[in-house]
């Protein structure tokens, strides 16, 4: 009559070790992603934006051309703003 109760505790081990390996199963893949020039608004850019600023938030207009944001890989140039797409290189 002795082993039940280990046994049990043994059951409860072994269904707590598969529950933790399940939830690192499903943690969600990281995104990639890339910088995006012209597709900030103005004060919203992620980091360096030309001559005259220094990081993040700092673009002075909307859809500054030297101004990036990361988005997800492969995304950039699929992205429209009044002032065409973006892009992966900066614009003029």
């Amino acid at each position: 009559m002795q082993r039940t109760p280990a046994l049990a505790l043994a059951a409860v081990f072994a269904l707590s070790a598969g529950a933790a390996m399940a939830r690192d199963d499903m943690k969600p893949a990281k995104t990639e992603m890339e910088k995006c020039y012209g597709v900030a608004k103005a004060g919203q850019n992620d980091c360096k934006a030309g001559a005259g600023t220094s990081c993040a938030g700092t673009s002075k207009v909307d859809y500054q051309g030297d101004a990036w944001k990361k988005v997800a890989k492969g995304t950039c140039t699929s992205i429209k703003t009044p002032n065409g797409t973006g892009s992966l290189t900066p614009k003029a």
